[in-house]
């Protein structure tokens, strides 16, 4: 099936998470840190730690590790730098 990756068009396969698409792709990071804009991807995996935060369809901090792909999904990085005050 057809996804997008930061605006990228790419196949993914039924049932498989955000995250193990971008592993897929090679990506080991997609997000950035608040404080200090450090990059961050997969580190637990079972959707605990909130490290590998995308935005998917427009919807923040949805976590890549638990979120299965559906058709036509957009995937984009996160950078959360300066969201803080």
């Amino acid at each position: 099936m057809r996804v997008s990756v930061d605006g990228i068009e790419t196949e993914a396969m039924p049932g498989q998470t955000v995250a193990g698409l971008l592993l897929a792709m090679g990506r080991d990071s997609w997000r950035t840190t608040r404080v200090r804009g450090r990059p961050r991807g997969l580190f637990c995996g079972i959707g605990v730690c909130h490290d590998c935060l995308v935005r998917v369809n427009g919807v923040r901090d949805v976590r890549a590790c638990v979120r299965v792909l559906t058709k036509g999904d957009r995937v984009q990085s996160q950078d959360d730098e300066g969201t803080r005050p």
